[in-house]
């Protein structure tokens, strides 16, 4: 099984939909950690605000937050390993690191000819 954790700045939820400026981003994001979830996927997230000592307990996010400061986050691990940082991933990199295929829309777009 995947292990996917996220390291997220200090938000006031994961949505992000409850603060004064709403990040477009976040919704999708939290939606699609959802659904990799649904599908087996072992989805850690930790808010720097709320958590903070998850940020603590592991050496490579503290390791990067010394280096790097907040500007890293979010990061993103994957069975231990730092994918990415300093931006939520999308779609495809969520399906490239878990293995797991995200639904596409296969709808036909049929033409009618009038004479």
């Amino acid at each position: 099984m995947t292990t996917l954790q996220i390291y997220d700045r200090a938000l006031c939820c994961s949505t992000g939909v409850c603060g004064p400026e709403v990040d477009p981003i976040l919704p999708q994001f939290a939606a699609d950690l959802q659904w990799l979830a649904s599908r087996g996927v072992q989805v850690e997230r930790y808010n720097l605000a709320q958590q903070p000592q998850a940020f603590v307990a592991n050496p490579m996010v503290q390791q990067r937050l010394q280096q790097d400061g907040t500007d890293c986050l979010p990061l993103v691990v994957v069975d231990g390993t730092i994918c990415h940082a300093g931006s939520y991933p999308n779609r495809s990199q969520l399906q490239e690191w878990t293995g797991v295929k995200f639904l596409t829309s296969s709808l036909s777009i049929v033409s009618e000819s009038h004479s």
